[in-house]
């Protein structure tokens, strides 16, 4: 089985999918690739989900891979999901973690508020935002995680543009929901129990109404910064090998 990682938008792809990797049955041959959004010292002015689009057909074409399994999380499940609507030939499933952002046609009311409060949140001063951030995305009364010891490490450095980078491309895009109506590939999301709901709940409701073979799986301790791939690895790398064995009947 061939499948490529994408990360979310703080680490990169080696380091947020290690301990998945080490996971995955020996015969996955598995590609953990970075964002495009990071591929220069600086976003490109017009950045967008078009370049990561673009940056994942080079990387199979590269490999010699005309289909190939696409797993995402957060950033890189926005990613995936465009790439699933541009080019889903090339295809063989899609498996998502807690995708940030399934485009802007078809949201719920709940949903419409949740960005109200990111676009609230984007305009934070800059040692107020992250922690605002953090809360946004976690269920009530769930404690943030406490940060990273030591010195941020040098990649840190380009974080702070690739977010407003992604988050303009996530304002002004959309993806067409019935080119995801039309996938008819599995799916796989893995839906973290202590996340907030009215986020990523909500984006797993209607991706759940959109694809026609769609599986959600809950990890009931997890939530948006201590996610599956990382905090459970062997329990997601079985799920995700048993959805890659059900693509392949």
């Amino acid at each position: 089985m061939r499948v490529i990682l994408l990360p979310g938008i703080v680490l990169p792809a080696e380091v947020a999918y290690g301990a998945l990797m080490r996971a995955l049955d020996p015969s996955v041959e598995a590609a953990a690739k970075d964002l495009e959004v990071y591929a220069t010292p600086e976003p490109p002015e017009d950045y967008g989900l078009d370049l990561e689009i673009d940056g994942l057909l080079r990387e199979a074409d590269r490999r010699g891979w005309e289909s190939f399994h696409l797993v995402g999380y957060s950033a890189g499940g926005a990613a995936a999901l465009g790439f699933a609507a541009a080019a889903p030939e090339r295809l063989a499933s899609l498996a998502l973690l807690e995708p940030a952002w399934a485009g802007n046609t078809g949201l719920s009311a709940t949903e419409l508020a949740a960005w109200r409060q990111q676009r609230r949140i984007a305009q934070l001063p800059d040692d107020e935002r992250m922690p605002a951030f953090v809360e946004s995305a976690l269920k009530p009364d769930v404690p943030p995680p406490p940060p990273p010891p030591g010195d941020p490490p040098p990649w840190m450095a380009n974080r702070p543009a690739g977010i407003r980078a992604i988050n303009r491309a996530f304002e002004q895009g959309d993806i067409d929901p019935e080119a995801l109506r039309r996938f008819d590939r599995p799916v796989y999301l893995a839906l973290g129990g202590l996340s907030n709901p009215d986020q990523y709940g909500e984006i797993a409701k209607r991706l759940g109404e959109l694809f026609p073979d769609f599986e959600l799986e809950v990890f009931d301790e997890r939530h948006h910064f201590e996610p599956p791939h990382r905090f459970e690895p062997d329990r997601l790398a079985r799920s995700l090998e048993s959805h890659w064995r059900t693509a392949a009947e």
